[in-house]
């Protein structure tokens, strides 16, 4: 395989279409679909190009952004051309931000949203993606305040509707400004990231905005003219997968990727049903999932019994959904245990704790690619077996290190690790 330019494949960068990055299966090439949609023909077109010039498998990130396993650098110029061409994929050049804004799959469908965050998560990407020395990763939420919450999603900077055309904004350390109208927001998150891109060269350290000194997110924050005010009342948890309302017979399908990994026929068939049933529009979830919206009941129940069928997930019980997983060894270079494998392994076995809301992280590196974020249980891969870390991230002290079978036997009811995570402690002995 030919060599991508230095630049392209260092590690803990955003890969994006036009420069992909090296992984155990090769390249991973990274789509961003215009406006986090695409038809269901144009879902199958991709299916059908990850087959051609990739491995085939296709993944969903945390962010609703699509992943291509398995590019060449043969491959490559004809997907990057065939993608561009086909205007299923909104590039920017450069080392900035490919996409700002994180929107509910349900944005710009949902009735009991309080704004149009679609319309206004547009507005925003048209005034601030190409802000000079934005880092690659910053990302704000747009949340309509309607059925699907995004308050668990971590951000830089959240919009959330706290009334019909009312707006807060949220910053980092739990700093809230605001109401302000939506028509507003646009220059005033231009502001803050103004803002913060120009301090970045005075704190060398910081590379998101939720690491800036306390000075620095008051400096930011005062120039932008807006007052503090009080956060928004948190919203109940969001349902991931199932079938919701959208109005008088209409309704959405949310369907869930395992661990956000699928097969492009698998997508391919998704994509071809949820046309014959007249669905003409697909979101894509932080869940790493799949929103088919206008539909109606018999259509969006048959489009369920074939994601059922698929394997796929279609009830927000479904304890796989608790399971945040990366892709493991083979397919990461930095991978040291098979991550995703092992994913399915533990969400069967700790089915009942991840149903009364246990959080599970599997990790085949410290990096900690699909959840850079704490858990309840985060398994960090060394060496073919895992550093079992509670209530902490990947690269918080562990607790001990096991290997799979010792980790499945523990969280069965009357194991340490079972009475450790139901009781909700946060310490405890060595394992």
């Amino acid at each position: 395989m030919s060599a991508l330019p230095k630049e392209a494949l260092r590690r803990g960068w955003c890969p994006s279409t036009l420069r992909p990055m090296e992984t155990g299966d090769g390249w991973l090439v990274r789509l961003h679909p215009p406006g986090n949609a695409l038809s269901p023909r144009q879902l199958g077109r991709i299916a059908e190009l990850a087959q051609e010039h990739g491995n085939g498998l296709v993944e969903i990130s945390a962010r609703g952004n699509l992943q291509l396993r398995g590019v060449t650098a043969e491959t490559h110029p004809a997907l990057v051309e065939a993608l561009l061409s086909e205007g299923l994929v909104d590039e920017a050049e450069g080392d900035g931000p490919q996409r700002l804004t994180l929107t509910s799959p349900l944005a710009g469908h949902d009735p009991s949203d309080l704004i149009d965050a679609a319309a206004l998560a547009a507005a925003i990407e048209a005034s601030s993606r190409s802000i000079p020395g934005l880092p690659a990763k910053t990302c704000i939420v747009v949340d309509g305040g309607g059925t699907l919450s995004l308050d668990h999603v971590a951000a830089d900077l959240r919009v959330v509707a706290i009334g019909s055309g009312k707006v807060a904004i949220g910053t980092p350390r739990g700093r809230w400004l605001g109401p302000a109208a939506p028509a507003a927001v646009p220059d005033i998150v231009a502001s803050l990231l103004h803002g913060f891109a120009a301090g970045l060269p005075t704190f060398a350290a910081v590379r998101r905005m939720r690491d800036l000194p306390e000075a620095g997110l008051s400096g930011m924050i005062a120039k932008c003219g807006l007052a503090e005010t009080q956060p928004p009342a948190r919203r109940p948890a969001p349902k991931r997968a199932g079938v919701p309302s959208l109005g008088p017979s209409c309704f959405a399908v949310l369907i869930g990727l395992p661990f956000g990994r699928s097969d492009a026929a698998t997508l391919a068939q998704l994509g071809a049903a949820a046309e014959a049933r007249g669905s003409t529009t697909i979101r894509f979830s932080p869940w790493r999932g799949l929103a088919f919206v206008d539909l109606d009941w018999i259509q969006a129940q048959a489009l369920v019994g074939l994601a059922d069928e698929l394997g796929l997930i279609t009830q927000n019980t479904d304890p796989r959904l608790s399971v945040q997983a990366c892709a493991g060894a083979p397919a990461c270079l930095r991978g040291e245990t098979r991550a995703s494998r092992d994913a399915a392994t533990l969400a069967e076995a700790a089915a009942p704790l991840l149903a009364a809301g246990l959080k599970l992280h599997v990790s085949g590196c410290v990096k900690s690619c699909a959840n850079p974020g704490p858990a309840d249980l985060t398994l960090v891969g060394h060496e073919g077996h895992y550093d079992a870390v509670f209530s902490g991230t990947t690269r918080d002290k562990p607790a001990g290190r096991l290997d799979l079978s010792q980790i499945v036997q523990r969280l069965q009811p009357g194991q340490d690790f079972h009475t450790r995570l139901t009781s909700g402690r946060a310490s405890g002995p060595k394992v």
